[in-house]
């Protein structure tokens, strides 16, 4: 995919990637991208990845997470915000959603696959 600046897991890995959180590529090679994670590069195997040519404007849904630092046990779905990667509690189906840390208002992305854990 070439110019693709964009990339997020695509499922349940052991990876220090958050999910649902996109990050900007750095370098895109056949087997391996490297992204930008905390102001540092870290590769991943491409294949574990989805890469998108534009940065995401929606929050991620994340679904049935389990062993997540932070979270408590009894969260059922989060969001990942799309400008600053913060996670929220989703509380229903809402459409659109403010982000408590950056103060952002975006869509949320029920209609893409969800994150699982």
């Amino acid at each position: 995919m070439p110019g693709s600046e964009w990339a997020r897991l695509q499922g349940d890995v052991k990876c220090p990637l958050r999910r649902g959180a996109w990050y900007r590529v750095i370098r895109l090679a056949a087997r391996e991208v490297t992204l930008d994670v905390a102001r540092a590069p870290l590769s991943v195997t491409r294949s574990l990845l989805e890469l998108r040519s534009t940065p995401p404007s929606r929050w991620s849904v994340v679904r049935d997470p389990r062993n997540v630092a932070g979270l408590p046990e009894n969260l059922t779905n989060y969001g990942v915000c799309p400008s600053c990667r913060s996670r929220a509690s989703l509380v229903g189906h809402p459409a659109r959603m403010r982000c408590p840390r950056c103060n952002g208002f975006f869509d949320v992305a029920w209609d893409e696959p969800t994150q699982r854990r």
